[in-house]
């Protein structure tokens, strides 16, 4: 008797043999579930690996995706969604993932990678593009020197936890002081089911930075197709004048405000202080432990604003490779030469903005 139990365990405990190859395909409509299901449980898969991006990129900016995918014996081990940029402003390029903070390969083993890494080199030398980018937070070809990296953008991420007063207290003192003001003049956040007051808030919000506006559309396919996992937050006076908004993402236990934006009367009321405190209250009665404050590029505002709130930056060493391009992509309002065009876009009519924007900024991923 033990014999045979003996071998029955041996049996459940051998691992399981492939029976067939690996193969590469891209994604299809009805497969939507199925590469969900691979992204939310592979360690390497972020929220920008979601089928949901195909729906909304393609359908917000009319950019060309293709969701690659390998499988053996019917299981999904590795995906990569990319999407092509052709701007004769800013050059032609196949990303992981345009809008995305994240991007890239996510598998399960080296061999499923390596396969998808070959499908996008080939897919760039087919379309003639000027280079491929991987967004990670780590980098993908460390030891490859055909691959390049340079210091521009950081991700500041931080632990919550399940106690306001801890994760309030956790929090400089100079910026804790700016969060209690609006607390103090009775601000508060709502839960809209509509991107309007949201849009209206980062619109006049990037106008004033200079920078071109998403459509609309946009961000109401987000909400759309995202659903419960992103949320819509407005901040609100005591008399319901609207102060700031901003649009998260939640995936698994982090929680990612992703655009947002200030009316003129937030910077009197530490709106935008008060916005993210906000977030990060619902974020933690809703189970999130992480924090992540998105990406910022080196020297600008943003990046003060977070340091500000305690969180630690880590660089985001994404990677390039070179194909019809020389140099690396410098798509930056850093950038010298675009100084003058930012200085001209702040001084255009909000509306005159707001529907030139979309047109410029799908260019620019």
């Amino acid at each position: 008797m033990n014999s045979i139990i003996e071998a029955a365990a041996a049996k459940r405990a051998a691992p399981v043999v492939a029976t067939s190859p690996m193969t590469l395909h891209t994604l299809q409509a009805h497969e939507n579930a199925r590469w969900d299901a691979f992204v939310r449980a592979c360690p390497d898969a972020t929220f920008f690996h979601l089928s949901g991006w195909q729906k909304v990129i393609e359908g917000s900016f009319g950019i060309k995706t293709w969701f690659y995918y390998v499988q053996q014996d019917g299981q999904i081990l590795g995906v990569l969604p990319l999407a092509e940029i052709r701007s004769r402003l800013f050059g032609h390029s196949l990303g992981a993932m345009p809008f995305c903070v994240y991007g890239g390969p996510a598998a399960t083993n080296d061999a499923a990678r390596a396969m998808l890494d070959q499908a996008a080199h080939e897919l760039a030398q087919k379309l003639g593009v000027g280079h491929l980018e991987y967004r990670g937070m780590q980098r993908f070809h460390p030891d490859d020197a055909s691959w390049h990296t340079k210091e521009l953008y950081v991700t500041f991420r931080k632990e919550i936890t399940g106690d306001d007063e801890a994760n309030l207290n956790a929090i400089p003192r100079k910026q804790r002081a700016m969060v209690r003001k609006g607390i103090k003049l009775g601000l508060r956040g709502e839960v809209d089911n509509n991107v309007d007051r949201m849009f209206e808030a980062y619109a006049r919000s990037v106008h004033r930075l200079g920078t071109p506006v998403f459509p609309k559309k946009y961000f109401a396919m987000l909400q759309e197709v995202f659903g419960d996992e992103c949320e819509v937050r407005t901040i609100v006076t005591d008399d319901n004048r609207l102060v700031a908004a901003v649009l998260s993402f939640y995936w698994r236990d982090e929680v990612v405000p992703y655009y947002g934006g200030g009316m003129d009367l937030a910077r009197e009321v530490a709106g935008n202080d008060f916005m993210y405190w906000n977030l990060m209250q619902a974020a933690s009665a809703r189970g999130c432990r992480l924090f992540d404050f998105g990406r910022s590029k080196l020297g600008t505002g943003a990046y003060d604003f977070k340091k500000n709130w305690g969180f630690t930056a880590q660089h985001l060493p994404y990677e390039y490779k070179l194909y019809g391009a020389t140099a690396l992509p410098d798509n930056n309002p850093l950038n010298p030469k675009y100084q003058l065009f930012i200085k001209m876009w702040k001084k255009l009519p909000l509306p005159v903005a707001n529907f030139m924007g979309p047109y410029i900024v799908r260019n620019l991923g």
